[in-house]
């Protein structure tokens, strides 16, 4: 989707798009740049406690990394390092 910056730098966010991320008038996006791709991000009202939950199912991390390390040693005993 295409959009022209006005003289002000002004740019309209499509109608359809306004509704699917319920913006309003007066509601807050931050712009972001992420090296070379500007993207227009929905401020949160609680950042927090609206990404509570977001990650939950998945594999820790910490769990991960863990079990690779101890594979690791295994490996290296088992190779007499």
């Amino acid at each position: 989707m295409t959009v022209i910056v006005s003289q002000k730098g002004w740019v309209v966010i499509p109608a359809e798009l306004r509704k699917k991320y319920n913006l309003h008038p007066g509601a807050e996006v931050q712009v972001v740049d992420y090296g070379g791709v500007l993207a227009l991000v929905p401020k949160l009202a609680e950042p927090v406690r609206e990404a509570a939950g977001m990650l939950q199912g998945r594999r820790s991390l910490t769990r991960a990394l863990r079990a690779e390390h101890r594979a690791e040693r295994r490996s290296e005993k088992a190779h007499g390092r």
